[in-house]
């Protein structure tokens, strides 16, 4: 006799809410902690920036749960449910981001002191692009956090019998509460709360999942009986969703773009005070997110080997496939009261985390970009009151872009599209300005709206014309829903048999359907998802040396060398200087303060600074020609003997 699998119908029972408020109120209460402990909150040296005193463990944990919080939660399980492993190959790209982050980016931003990593924009450039690169972030950053305030509601709504929009309007309200009040400590050790949440989450749900199948063994016998392990796919097709190539070199680029250049990244970089700090918090990242994406992928085939003869998705028990985390959730741990709200709490509080940094970052950038700007003078208790009100109004808009979030499909994908598609161009800018002394200002602006045409052009396109990928089989047929109208008396295998020879057919002809819908340059849609930001990143930096070259570039020796980043300086160390002074392209070498950590504290910027040029020299907002200090350490002395001090 065959067992059918029977939908769950349980939800949240009396302790499951007491958990969820409980969870909900240590992450409140860590707000409300920061807010009256310490200053208070009341500089924006505090409430923005920790004080540039953070330990190097809570920065780390939170540089793993800002963006990968509650996606990964709900989003990548599913996408391995669906898709199989491929994501797994993230894993390398993390740490090649990891590396170039070390290496490359952190360096610039400790030696400038910055606030906002559009500051840096300015200073290679000119205010314009300082500005557009703000409202850049500001486009992604405010999608971004509609997207991660609907997972939660929608994970909600799944087990709990809440309103779905009751729900984001509440994450929303709470959450904007929590920043406006909490500051960036309580951003930092929030995560650290929620980032040790959802690891128990996921530890439960694979240690349960596993044994109702007979281990975890068995597990990848079933999935590599459908395919889902198959991960080295080593096919140079952009079209292929999770290639090999894809995901490692298309996926560098795509978190490249949010660990390098991202304000609310960056800026938790700077709460460290220390370069040396700010590495280690970085290691300690790299590492949590490889554990993360390997408990994420494996959630994701004990799921499938669970329902691998009755797929929730197709049986109509759940709508979306962003909802299997915690249909499972509810299945394996339904009958234990409490836990369920536990788990789906990490979810809940993931989101709060993820979306207040975000809201930290916005009114960071807004407040140094444009209130600093417009009154630089500003009095440091009235400039903190409006980062705050800053922070509750992207709060507002964040709930709203919610609503724009429920339409766009699969929140994973949608995430991780939305990354390429705006951080791609913004990564190509930074770019632009760190490795290329030629680049300028009128090449760096069209540069950027270029790559965010294109990636827009392509993403939008995608989005009309979806391209068609692979998915391995899923099986209803021990679904009582799936199998109620079929024939009693049919044999099994007669109905098998039945069911294959009516869908070649059907799948035939709607081959023909779509060919004729399609047209040609649908083809060019069909770039996977995981290339979205290597090419943006491509055309701006290419169309802005092109632009830059043709209307005066800048030379290599008029720019502040504290500004480049050499990669010959940054990867061969080992070579002779003879060589490498060659390979800078003209740029000066930049020489680190003897004291690095009383440099930082001071301000001083190294061992260069600018001289005076002739009325029209410096043009595209090039700094200046730059000479070394003299044997005492002082500035270079003019010809008509005065010191040369502008900086």
């Amino acid at each position: 006799m065959v067992e059918y699998i029977n939908p769950v119908t349980t939800t949240f029972s009396v302790p499951d809410y007491i958990v969820f408020a409980l969870m909900l109120g240590i992450s409140c209460g860590i707000g409300v902690f920061h807010a009256v402990t310490g200053g208070r909150q009341k500089t924006t040296l505090e409430f923005l920036m920790a004080n540039r005193n953070m330990n190097p463990i809570p920065v780390g944990m939170s540089l793993v749960a800002s963006f990968i919080s509650a996606i990964t939660f709900l989003g990548t399980p599913a996408d391995n449910y669906k898709y199989g492993v491929g994501y797994w190959l993230y894993s390398i790209a993390y740490v090649l981001v990891g590396l170039a982050c070390w290496r490359f980016y952190i360096p610039i931003f400790y030696r400038l002191k910055l606030t906002s990593a559009n500051e840096y924009l300015e200073r290679r450039f000119n205010k314009v692009i300082r500005i557009a690169g703000m409202l850049t972030f500001f486009l992604q950053m405010v999608i971004y956090m509609g997207i991660v305030i609907y997972a939660p509601a929608l994970a909600l709504s799944a087990v709990t019998g809440l309103h779905l929009w009751g729900s984001v309007i509440a994450i929303g309200v709470v959450c904007t509460f929590y920043t406006t009040i909490g500051g960036m400590k309580a951003v930092l050790w929030t995560d650290v709360f929620q980032v040790t949440v959802m690891m128990m989450g996921f530890l439960a749900v694979i240690i349960q999942g596993s044994i109702n199948v007979g281990g975890i063994g068995r597990v990848f016998d079933i999935a590599r009986d459908s395919g889902r392990l198959d991960v080295w796919d080593f096919r140079v097709d952009p079209t292929i969703r999770h290639s090999f190539w894809s995901v490692t070199i298309g996926g560098f680029f795509t978190w490249l773009a949010v660990y390098a250049v991202n304000q609310a990244q960056v800026q938790r970089y700077l709460t460290c005070g220390k370069e040396r700090v700010a590495q280690k918090a970085l290691l300690l990242a790299i590492i949590g997110m490889l554990v993360v994406v390997c408990c994420a992928c494996l959630a994701g085939i004990v799921m499938y080997a669970n329902y691998k003869d009755c797929d929730p998705v197709n049986a109509g028990y759940i709508k979306f496939s962003d909802q299997l985390i915690p249909y499972f959730v509810m299945d394996i741990f339904g009958h234990m009261p409490g836990l369920p709200g536990l788990l789906v709490s990490a979810v809940f509080s993931a989101a709060l985390s993820t979306v207040s940094s975000g809201l930290n970052s916005l009114a960071a950038v807004t407040g140094e970009d444009i209130v600093k700007t417009i009154s630089p003078d500003i009095e440091e208790f009235k400039y903190t009151v409006i980062t705050k009100l800053l922070a509750a109004f992207y709060g507002i808009i964040a709930i709203c872009m919610a609503f724009v979030a429920s339409t766009l499909g699969d929140i994973l994908q949608v995430a991780l599209s939305i990354f390429g598609m705006v951080g791609g161009p913004l990564l190509g800018l930074f770019s632009l300005g760190i490795f290329f002394p030629w680049a300028n200002s009128k090449g760096a602006l069209v540069g950027l709206i270029s790559g965010l045409i294109w990636s827009f052009w392509i993403g939008i396109g995608a989005q009309i014309y979806p391209p068609e990928v692979f998915k391995p089989p899923r099986s209803t047929r021990l679904c009582p829903t799936a199998n109620s109208t079929m024939n009693s008396t049919m044999d099994y295998d007669e109905m098998m048999n039945e069911m294959t020879t009516t869908m070649m057919y059907t799948t035939a002809a709607a081959n023909v359907t779509v060919a004729a819908a399609r047209p040609a340059i649908a083809q060019l849609y069909a770039l996977s998802y995981a290339w979205y930001s290597a090419a943006a990143w491509m055309v701006t930096w290419g169309v802005g040396l092109i632009v830059s070259f043709m209307t005066g570039y800048t030379k290599p020796h008029e720019v502040d060398p504290m500004l480049i980043c050499s990669v010959v300086d940054g990867m061969y160390c080992c070579l002779p200087e003879r060589w490498k002074k060659h390979m800078r392209c003209g740029v000066a070498k930049y020489e680190r303060p003897d004291d690095e950590e009383k440099a930082y504290e001071d301000g001083s910027p190294g061992k260069y600074h600018p001289v005076d040029i002739k009325d029209g020299d410096n043009q595209d907002g090039a700094p200046g020609k730059y000479r070394a200090l003299d044997k005492d350490g002082d500035a270079p002395v003019r010809e008509n003997g005065e010191r040369d001090t502008m900086m």
